[in-house]
């Protein structure tokens, strides 16, 4: 077989994940599997089971969370919090602020989770004092991963999964065999709503093939290729109406005010409270700062509907200014490109790349007369919209409806994986960056919408 010629972007090298390309020059580099973390047979989701427990150096961070779990802690603004129920979170708490410090991916998602535990039994008024026991090794480790001190949609749905019955070795799991081996609530409900959005990253490999095979007959671009490009189209959309299903799907086994009530309260990230979270021990460590990206779990951080956005060129209308979550007049990033800042480094410069293709499949099919291609374009577009107004409807039923149903004290702030949305007492349900919930997401599904070539 022919080689590639040395300017082909699958031959070129990688670009860093944080900076992007270099001043000047177009990034056109290659998405190989190795260089991104991305699996070809599972996409975004590892191949092979998470690792289940750290080295016994690191035992007594698991023994913690396993304390956690097993002790049944509770909310610290549970409606009546018993007395024995204060003490034994604050027993557990006392326990973690004796560890010492000690010396990635595991280490992220259990401390990341006892950070929660510890945050998240306090009472909902007092500012929550974090201990260097936490605080150093959570934020060293961060510094390496390049990722915020807090739970994140990569730790409840990469990493937080296990097989219910083992399968081959090389065998990639199947969408029915998946259960998540840590839960705040030990629901059903709980692990669920966890699962969905596994569930929709693994069934998302067969896109990340088709934006492969897309990009190489892009390169080619003769009328052959372009034939090709459109049957690969034609199966995206496809694919991506097996997501919207996928995603649907999730009310089959996670109550709503379940969800709303129990589970999500966990997930709450420091912009979801009007109380501090004042990080312990930072002197020690000159190298480390103040941490500034505390927003909980959110769909927003799937690196596969990013990757959608980027390969349709769907991203320069949802990732509008305009779509950004802040209050108005207040400028800010695009929440959607404030919420890649929570992905792995390496689904960053995954990202990265496929932003920097050379022959963007928007500008290819506004340049060529082709109605096949165009309609097949347009076709995935659509597809894309009608996953975002199944996200409103999953938001409408999970969010907004128990938001109307609970007591005021009960409805207090929080994240959770398929919205960044925070409760504000009677007022309107609001983003993470202070717009309300719902006209964010209209947002986004509009100008998912605008782009399609008329």
């Amino acid at each position: 077989m022919e080689s590639l010629p040395s300017q082909h972007f699958l031959s070129l090298g990688r670009p860093d994940a944080v900076s992007g390309p270099s001043p000047g020059m177009v990034d056109t580099t290659t998405l190989a599997a190795h260089d991104f973390d991305v699996d070809n047979r599972s996409g975004f989701m590892p191949p092979q089971v998470p690792v289940r427990r750290l080295p016994s150096s690191w035992e007594l961070w698991e023994v913690a969370l396993d304390e956690a779990m097993a002790g049944g802690l509770q909310l610290g603004d549970k409606p009546d919090l018993s007395e024995r129920e204060v003490t034994n979170a604050e027993e557990w708490r006392a326990r973690v602020r004796s560890n010492s410090e000690v010396n990635l991916r595991r280490g992220h998602l259990v401390l990341a989770w006892i950070l929660h535990y510890y945050v998240q039994t306090h009472s909902a008024t007092a500012d929550v004092h974090i201990p260097p026991s936490i605080t150093l090794p959570l934020l060293q480790i961060c510094a390496q991963l390049q990722l915020p001190p807090v739970l994140t949609y990569a730790d409840n749905t990469f990493y937080n999964w296990d097989l219910k019955v083992q399968q081959g070795e090389n065998e990639i799991p199947r969408l029915d065999n998946l259960r998540c081996p840590i839960l705040f609530t030990g629901t059903e409900d709980e692990q669920e709503f966890y699962l969905a959005s596994a569930r929709i990253e693994l069934r998302g490999v067969e896109a990340l093939e088709l934006m492969r095979a897309t990009m190489d007959e892009a390169f080619v671009g003769d009328d052959i290729a372009l034939r090709r490009i459109t049957s690969f189209l034609l199966r995206l959309a496809v694919v991506i109406k097996d997501l919207r299903e996928l995603l649907l799907g999730v009310r089959k086994g996670c109550n709503p005010d379940v969800f709303y009530n129990q589970v999500r309260p966990w997930l709450r990230g420091l912009n979801s409270n009007s109380r501090k979270w004042i990080f312990e021990g930072l002197e020690d460590d000159p190298s480390l700062t103040e941490p500034s990206e505390l927003s909980g779990p959110s769909a927003g951080q799937s690196p596969l509907i990013h990757a959608l956005d980027a390969f349709l060129g769907v991203d320069r209308f949802s990732h509008a200014g305009s779509n950004s979550g802040a209050s108005p007049g207040v400028a800010a990033p695009s929440f959607l490109d404030r919420m890649q800042l929570y992905m792995a480094r390496h689904h960053r410069a995954f990202l990265n790349h496929l932003k920097s293709n050379p022959r963007p499949l928007r500008d290819m099919v506004l340049s060529t007369d082709n109605a096949p291609l165009l309609e097949a374009y347009n076709n995935a577009v659509v597809a894309l919209k009608e996953f975002r107004d199944a996200h409103m409807i999953i938001v409408t039923m999970y969010i907004v409806g128990p938001s109307r149903r609970a007591q005021p004290i009960a409805a207090t702030p929080a994240e959770g994986p398929t919205a960044a949305s925070e409760y504000s007492g009677p007022a309107p349900l609001k983003g993470t960056g202070g717009t309300d919930v719902v006209n964010f997401l209209k947002g986004v599904r509009d100008s998912t919408a605008e782009a399609l070539i008329h």
